[in-house]
């Protein structure tokens, strides 16, 4: 029977719409995205993101991820009538549901299972599944009747059971319209005018068939109606009337003939063929490295017994040796005892090394960002300070170097935080053609540096509002275009937004990206998205970067279920090019006015900086008081307390994070518990433990990240102030 659809009526029915404005993990994102391309026939995509979706969830260990990828990839298997594989995929999904809580989830899984063994014809194996779903809807207390009775109607016609089959197909065709549900009507007459053909109560069966057909064209479902139409064909030859046989038969063939082209457009055989032995050889690389690690432990154990042996066997020959001389036996036991004092320290080397990664780019982030605050401070202040003519240049020079390395420190921080699995896929309602010409306006200047032409030719076709994260997006777009604008003189940029297809609640936009530049060398193309890459050495001399743009592309690409595509020549140009399914926006949102200030409101306040470090202590006063401010430095947070419970005229505090003895936020947390109006200004480099809203917690009014941005440092205390 085909009634696969009545899964989803029934799911949305016990819980609802999913919102799409809320936040999703990368493995509901998938599923999402298989669904989408399912609705559209894209089953080759939808095979690929299900399977996707599954070896994210893997990867993470999320076990109810995992059950859910398995239910969407069993689904499309069974649209495909590849049964087999669905019930297969079914069991696997029941098997990571049974090991959370029950859920319809868990139920929907045995009942799949159930329908394609009824496909399959295996009724009693159909049969025990039915029984297994009731069991958890049971349990459940949800009311899972009347897709179920429907199937039991069918096995008791099977069983030759004709009463206890009738019963329940006349309880469910003798329900009105608008409680048919789940569209199980249509299919309750058809098995009864089977069962009166089978009884040759043929004037009967035409009433119920002729029913049925009524039904069919209300719930529209094509499988059925070829089975229908055929049963009515063999009524009517009953009867006699050979005019209503034949043309009854001659529906039957051209319905099966549409059904037949409909199930081939689906899916190509080649297609799934290929998804098929792809995941065959992703099983058998698995199986290998797991192979490979078995062989390597084996290997290990096999050292560590050799190593044993051989200690056991020095060991001996010491005590050997001891018996023979004293002198030999005291120069063995300090040489032995050396030897395991080196044996434990390599032991805690070890133990630390899997902790030191990340704790070196956190210590990293904040020990390059504190001078850097100090370089980048120290050089606005002279900048600001009307310098010597001639000195000018080499001020610039100084700024542009500093803010190299601090770009260079974030794009590593980025490509770590993207691998580590720290950073979310947001859901935003956000107007894609103006976040392309804001980047325009952005870069603008940049492009007439080198005398290059910037235009967008954006699809009129594409939604104005669209739901996604559009930080990523910017991400991907400046790198690509700050790429073609570097690489390009005297040439055109041009940036591309397609629609290539659209639905009722989604659309797929193609993105690319192409310039007129010195282009990419071909044996350079396949390792141009490795870290660190570009084209020469030549190439980062003449032209700059850190390699790490195209790197962070391709995984934000990735991460949001593209696939970037490259296509160069050398001295023509370069297109990059990538497709996003993304879901349609709500046409309202809301207008972010730019927040401004004056220096006027800076004037005379009095500011509480509490630093440890000298040189930061330095620049930071001196950018208070180029405003107008006076400030009171502290190098600790124990004493930030005590003066702030005493009475003073502070009007806004500075903290920094990192600070001997109790850090910033704890200093924070305690000066809450008796003063909770006092703005407090959290200084930081940030790094990948620390986050703006955890910072937030603990009490802090606003973030301010260093090296500092002079306009937003001024501009987040005035804010604060006033």
């Amino acid at each position: 029977m085909r009634w696969f659809w009545l899964v989803f009526v029934f799911q949305s029915l016990c819980f609802g719409q999913i919102n799409s404005e809320s936040k999703v993990d990368s493995t509901q994102y998938y599923i999402q995205l298989a669904n989408f391309n399912k609705k559209t026939n894209n089953y080759k995509f939808g095979l690929l993101y299900s399977q996707k979706a599954y070896n994210y969830a893997k990867s993470i260990q999320n076990i109810d991820g995992m059950g859910n990828a398995l239910f969407s990839l069993g689904s499309i298997y069974f649209e495909l009538k590849k049964l087999n594989d669905a019930i297969e995929t079914f069991s696997k999904s029941a098997e990571f549901h049974s090991q959370i809580e029950p859920s319809s989830d868990y139920a929907l899984c045995y009942y799949n299972i159930g329908l394609c063994y009824m496909d399959l014809e295996n009724f009693p194996k159909a049969e025990q599944n039915f029984d297994q779903s009731a069991k958890i809807y049971a349990i459940l207390k949800i009311d899972a009747s009347e897709i179920l009775n429907l199937q039991r109607g069918i096995l008791y016609k099977n069983k030759n059971k004709i009463e206890l089959a009738t019963s329940i197909f006349n309880e469910i065709i003798f329900k009105n319209n608008t409680s048919n549900i789940y569209k199980t009507k249509a299919e309750a007459l058809y098995q009864l005018g089977d069962i009166e053909l089978k009884l040759e109560h043929y004037n009967l069966a035409a009433n119920y068939l002729n029913r049925a057909l009524e039904q069919n064209a209300v719930e529209k479902n094509l499988e059925q109606k070829v089975k229908i139409v055929l049963d009515l064909s063999i009524v009517y030859d009953k009867l006699l009337d050979q005019q209503k046989s034949y043309k009854f038969l001659k529906q039957h063939i051209q319905l099966k003939d549409s059904l037949f082209l409909i199930n081939n457009e689906k899916l190509d055989a080649n297609d799934y063929e290929a998804f098929k032995e792809s995941e065959r050889m992703k099983a058998i690389e698995q199986m290998a490295k797991e192979n490979e690690a078995q062989q390597r432990s084996s290997k290990f154990a096999k050292l560590i017994s050799f190593l044993a042996i051989a200690l056991i066997s020095i060991l001996s020959l010491l005590s050997l040796s001891l018996y023979k001389n004293n002198i030999i036996r005291s120069k063995s036991n300090i040489l032995l005892q050396e030897k395991n004092n080196e044996l434990q320290v390599a032991k805690d080397k070890a133990e630390k090394a899997s902790k030191a990664r990340a704790d070196f780019l956190s210590t990293v982030s904040h020990e390059l960002r504190t001078p850097l605050n100090a370089i980048n401070g120290i050089t606005h202040i002279l900048i600001e300070d009307n310098p010597k003519e001639n000195q000018i240049h080499y001020l610039n020079s100084l700024k542009f170097s500093g803010n190299y390395l601090l770009t260079f420190i974030n794009e590593i921080l980025e490509i770590n935080r993207i691998e580590s699995s720290q950073i979310e896929i947001e859901y935003i309602n956000f107007n894609i053609k103006q976040l392309l010409v804001d980047i325009q306006n952005t870069l603008r200047e940049i492009a007439q540096k080198n005398n290059n032409k910037f235009t967008l030719d954006i699809d009129p076709a594409i939604p104005e509002m669209i739901l996604g994260d559009p930080t990523k997006l910017s991400q991907i777009f400046i790198n690509l275009i700050n790429n073609a604008l570097k690489f390009t003189k005297d040439g055109e940029i041009h940036v591309i937004a397609k629609l290539v297809e659209s639905g009722e609640d989604y659309s797929r936009i193609n993105f690319a990206v192409s310039d007129t530049g010195i282009g990419i060398p071909e044996e350079k193309q396949e390792s141009i998205f490795d870290s660190f890459s570009q084209g020469s050495v030549e190439i980062n001399r003449k032209y700059g970067g850190t390699g790490l743009g195209l790197t962070i592309v391709k995984k934000l690409v990735d991460l949001l279920g593209g696939d970037i595509n490259l296509v160069s020549q050398v001295n023509i140009g370069t297109t990059f090019d990538f497709e996003l399914n993304l879901m349609n926006g709500s046409s309202e949102t809301q207008k972010i006015e730019k927040q401004t200030y004056s220096d006027t409101v800076l004037q005379n306040k009095h500011i509480l900086v509490v630093e440890d470090n000298k040189i930061n202590q330095m620049v930071t006063k001196k950018m208070l008081e180029n405003k107008g401010m006076t400030c009171v430095i502290i190098d600790n947070g124990e004493e930030a307390i005590e003066l702030i419970k005493k009475p003073n005229d502070f009007d806004l505090v500075l903290m920094d994070v990192h600070l001997p003895g109790i850090n910033g936020t704890i200093a924070t947390q305690h000066i809450r518990e008796f003063d909770i109006k006092m703005p407090i200004i959290a200084l930081t480099a940030i790094s990948l433990n620390e986050n703006r809203e955890m910072l937030l917690s603990f009490g802090m009014t606003d973030v301010i990240t260093k090296p500092f941005n002079p306009e937003a440092f001024y501009a987040s205390i005035a804010l604060n102030i006033s």
